[in-house]
C-alpha cells in the first residue's frame, strides 16, 4: 500500500515538473525528505481514520448492545402477551361454561318449580286427610260423650264402660287437637310453597326478583364472554405483530454484529498502517510514545528479572494466574502472588511516564491475561460504596479483558498501537490511543506495558 502511494506521489510530482519545464531527472530521483513527508502524511491520515473507525466501532457496539437488549425485551414481551392470550382463552372458555351453567340452572329451576307444584298437591292431600281426621275425632268425641252419659245412667253396672268412654273421649280430643295443628302447619307451608312456586314460575317479563337476578347473571356472563373473545382476538393480533418486530430486531442485531466485526477489521488495518509508517523511521505524533513505551517495557523486564535474581520472588510466583477476588469489592478486584512486588517496583516508573509525556491518561503494566496489578496513583483509590465511582477511580487490581486490553497484554510485536473507546465509568467514554510493548522475563512473555493517551 505504501509503495503504491509513493508511486502516485511521484507521478504527481512528474506532472508538476513537466508543466513548469523542470528536468525529468528530478522526477525520477525524489529525495528522502519527500518519502518522509509522504510517510508522515500517511501516518496522519491513518491516525485520523483510526479515530473515526474507533468512534464508529464504539457506536456500532452500543447499537448492537441496545438492539440485543431490545431483542430480548421483544421475546419477553411476546412471552407475556402469549401468557395473556392463553389466560383470555381460559376466561372465554370458563365464561362459556358459565353461560351453559346458567341455562342449566334455569332448566333446573323449572324442574324445581314442577316439583314444588307436586309438593303443593301432596300438601293439599295431607290437609284434606287432616280435615277428615278432625271430623272423625269430633264424631268420636260425640259418641264417647253419649256413651259416658249412658254409662252413668246404668249406675254401678256401667262404671267400667264409663271409664272406657272417658278415655275414648280424651283420645278423640287429642286427635282433634293434633289434626288441627297439622292443618295449621300445612296451611302455612302451603302458603310459603305457593309464594315460592309463583316466584319460580313467573314469566321473564314480570317483576320476579329471582328471574331478574338470573337475567342479570346471564347478561353479565354474556358481556364477560364478549370481552374475553375480543381480548383473545386483540392479543392474537398483537402477538403476531410483536413476533414480526422481534424477528426484525433480531435481524438488525445480527446485521450490527456483522458491521461491528467489519469495523473492527478496518480499525485493525488502520492501526497496521500506523505501525508500518512508525517502523519506517518517519517521525509522527506517536513516535515519542512508541519510543518511551519500548524503553519502559525493557526497564520493567530488567527490574523483574533482578527481583528473581535477588530472591524477592520466584519465577512461578511472578507468572501466578490464580487471581484471588478481594472480598466486598465492586467492581471486583483481585490479588496474586506478584501484586505486592509490582506495588513496590512499578509506581515510580509509571508516574514518571505520566509526568513526562503530554496527553497521557495512564501508564501501567498488565500481565498476559489483562490483569492490572498496580495502576497509577490517580486510579488506585480505595473503593467506596458507589460502584460507578469505583469503576472510574479504583481501576487497580482489575482484569481488563476487552479487545484492546487483551491485544495489548498478549502482543509480542516490538510495539502495538491501538485506537479504542475507553470506558470511563458511569456511561462515559473517551477515544484513546493505546501504545503497548511486550514485557519479557527470562525469555517468557509476562505481559505488556500500556501507555494510553488522548488523541
Amino acid at each position: 500500500m505504501i509503495p503504491s502511494l509513493i508511486r502516485r506521489v511521484r507521478l504527481g510530482v512528474a506532472a508538476d515538473a513537466s508543466s513548469t519545464g523542470a528536468q525529468p531527472d528530478s522526477v525520477h530521483s525524489p529525495d528522502e525528505s519527500t518519502h518522509a513527508v509522504v510517510l508522515v502524511d500517511l501516518a496522519r491520515h491513518a491516525g485520523a481514520l483510526g479515530l473515526e473507525l474507533a468512534e464508529l466501532s464504539g457506536t456500532i457496539e452500543d447499537l448492537a448492545a441496545t438492539s440485543a437488549l431490545q431483542s430480548s425485551n421483544c421475546r419477553t414481551l411476546a412471552g407475556d402477551i402469549d401468557g395473556i392470550h392463553r389466560a383470555n382463552r381460559a376466561i372465554a372458555e370458563a365464561t362459556e361454561s358459565s353461560r351453559h351453567a346458567v341455562g342449566e340452572a334455569r332448566d333446573a329451576v323449572t324442574a324445581v318449580a314442577e316439583g314444588v307444584v307436586g309438593a303443593m298437591l301432596s300438601l293439599k292431600e295431607v290437609s284434606q286427610a287432616a280435615a277428615e281426621i278432625t271430623q272423625i275425632a269430633l264424631q268420636t268425641r260425640l259418641v264417647a260423650f253419649n256413651a259416658s252419659v249412658e254409662a252413668k245412667r246404668a249406675g254401678e253396672a256401667g262404671r267400667g264402660f264409663a271409664v272406657v268412654a272417658d278415655a275414648v273421649k280424651d283420645l278423640a280430643a287429642k286427635v282433634e287437637q293434633s289434626s288441627k295443628l297439622i292443618m295449621s302447619t300445612v296451611m302455612q307451608l302451603d302458603r310459603r310453597i305457593d309464594d315460592l312456586s309463583r316466584e319460580i314460575r313467573a314469566d321473564q317479563g314480570t317483576d320476579s326478583a329471582f328471574h331478574a337476578a338470573l337475567a342479570r347473571v346471564e347478561a353479565s356472563t354474556q358481556r364477560i364472554a364478549s370481552a374475553a373473545h375480543e381480548n383473545v382476538d386483540t392479543c392474537a393480533s398483537v402477538l403476531g405483530a410483536v413476533n414480526v418486530l422481534s424477528g426484525q430486531v433480531d435481524s438488525t442485531a445480527q446485521g450490527l454484529a456483522g458491521a461491528r466485526t467489519r469495523a473492527v477489521g478496518m480499525l485493525g488495518a488502520s492501526e497496521s498502517m500506523i505501525e508500518l509508517t512508525a517502523s519506517s523511521g518517519a517521525p509522527s505524533v506517536d513516535t515519542p510514545y512508541i519510543e518511551r513505551g519500548i524503553e519502559m517495557a525493557r526497564d520493567i523486564s530488567a527490574l523483574l528479572e533482578q527481583a528473581i535474581a535477588q530472591g524477592r520472588i520466584t519465577l512461578a510466583d511472578l507468572f501466578d494466574e490464580r487471581y484471588q477476588p478481594v472480598t466486598g469489592s465492586d467492581p471486583v478486584q483481585y490479588t496474586t502472588r506478584f501484586t505486592a512486588l509490582t506495588d513496590q517496583l512499578l509506581p515510580e516508573l509509571q508516574e514518571a511516564v505520566v509526568a513526562s509525556l503530554p496527553k497521557v491518561v495512564f501508564c501501567a503494566a498488565v500481565d498476559r491475561n489483562g490483569y492490572l496489578p498496580t495502576h497509577n496513583l490517580a486510579f488506585s483509590r480505595p473503593q467506596g460504596k458507589d460502584p460507578v465511582w469505583n469503576a472510574a477511580h479504583c481501576r487497580n487490581r482489575r482484569i481488563f479483558d476487552d479487545r484492546a486490553g487483551l491485544a495489548a497484554a498478549r502482543s509480542t510485536r516490538p510495539f502495538l498501537l491501538q485506537t479504542y473507546r475507553r470506558d470511563m465509568g458511569g456511561g462515559q467514554f473517551a477515544i484513546m490511543k493505546d501504545l503497548s510493548a511486550p514485557i519479557v522475563v527470562q525469555g517468557r512473555h509476562w505481559g505488556g506495558l500500556r501507555i494510553a493517551y488522548r488523541t
